[in-house]
């Protein structure tokens, strides 16, 4: 039961992290260039399974808020668990922020080009880009200071 309650708080705690995040700076977090500063936290799954549901979550409520339509809260939210699941499944530390940046790029790349009607190519680019901003340039130290604390063993639920 307790570790059920762990797992549940911390899943709500990330959720609730990447939502405020999005919507704080939601002027660069929708659109054709997006740097979502809460894709920081797409680290999370390295240390937790219990990031996945809470950034699957957290990308839900941002996009339901969020105004690009239905096809954004559902392949948006798809595209945020699929990458939490694979970078849950990354051995290698510099390789765990690498799902949410080529996972996005390509999902949310088809689907922002769909509903702007530009370029798919180009679209694919500018979303990874802002990817590799979050997920490489904040994700990536976010990490690493992480992994230099104790306490971040214990989340492992």
């Amino acid at each position: 039961m307790k570790e059920k309650v762990k797992f549940l708080v911390i899943s709500a705690m990330i959720a609730a992290m990447y939502t405020s995040l999005t919507l704080i700076l939601q002027p660069i977090s929708y659109g054709f260039m997006q740097i979502r500063v809460s894709e920081v936290l797409t680290v999370m799954p390295f240390f937790t399974l219990a990031a996945i549901p809470g950034l699957t979550i957290g990308c839900l409520i941002s996009n339901i808020v969020g105004g690009n339509g239905i096809l954004d809260i559902i392949f948006g939210t798809l595209a945020t668990f699929i990458a939490a699941l694979l970078s849950s499944k990354m051995k290698k530390i510099y390789l765990v922020p690498l799902p949410p940046v080529l996972i996005n790029a390509v999902i949310i790349g088809i689907m922002i080009s769909y509903l702007l009607n530009i370029n798919v190519g180009l679209t694919m680019v500018w979303i990874g880009l802002g990817q590799l901003i979050a997920c490489y340039g904040l994700g990536y130290p976010f990490m690493k200071m992480l992994t230099k604390y104790k306490f971040i063993n214990k989340l492992d639920v």
